[in-house]
């Protein structure tokens, strides 16, 4: 059985200010209209997942709510994970090895440098840093999640709002 894992860093926020905490930073205009864009296009190339896990920071989770509802996914389903938020890839690994057998398309939303690291550690490819609001598909052949690590992944693509914008034009 084939498993697809949809990393995605969360869209455009908030600069940091000193009266907000990063964990409350919430996405401004730009964020929205991208990550609005990116399920779209999600749509558009019938990936649809099947289980949303997000990050609690605000901006991580506002980025999943926005793209799922492109792809019809309920904000009231989408699993918020504490370890997301600066819980390194090992964290974003035990998310990964927790989700449970029945899902086979997952969308997960973090945050860079964590969600890049993580990305690169599964599939072995050189991204460098990925942009706001973009994603990387990375496919597992004949894996359960419980047993997806260190370069089990296959990567598949990667797109970006920019990436999007551009094709536009």
């Amino acid at each position: 059985m084939k498993r697809t894992l949809i990393l995605v860093r969360h869209a455009a926020a908030e600069d940091q200010k000193l009266m907000v905490r990063d964990f409350e930073r919430e996405l401004v205009g730009k964020g929205k209209t991208d990550s609005s864009a990116m399920g779209r296009w999600m749509a558009s190339k019938n990936i649809y997942p099947d289980r949303f896990i997000s990050s609690r920071a605000a901006r991580a989770a506002q980025t999943a709510v926005i793209i799922g509802d492109q792809l019809h996914y309920q904000a009231a389903d989408i699993i918020l994970e504490d370890i997301l938020y600066d819980g390194g890839a090992r964290g974003y690994l035990a998310v990964v090895n927790a989700i449970p057998a029945e899902s086979e398309v997952v969308a997960l939303f973090g945050h860079n440098p964590d969600i890049t690291y993580f990305a690169e550690y599964l599939s072995g490819a050189d991204l460098e840093s990925m942009s706001k609001g973009s994603l990387v598909i990375i496919e597992f052949d004949n894996l359960e999640w419980a047993e997806v690590s260190a370069k089990t992944g296959t990567f598949i693509l990667y797109q970006s709002p920019k990436q999007l914008r551009d094709s536009i034009q």
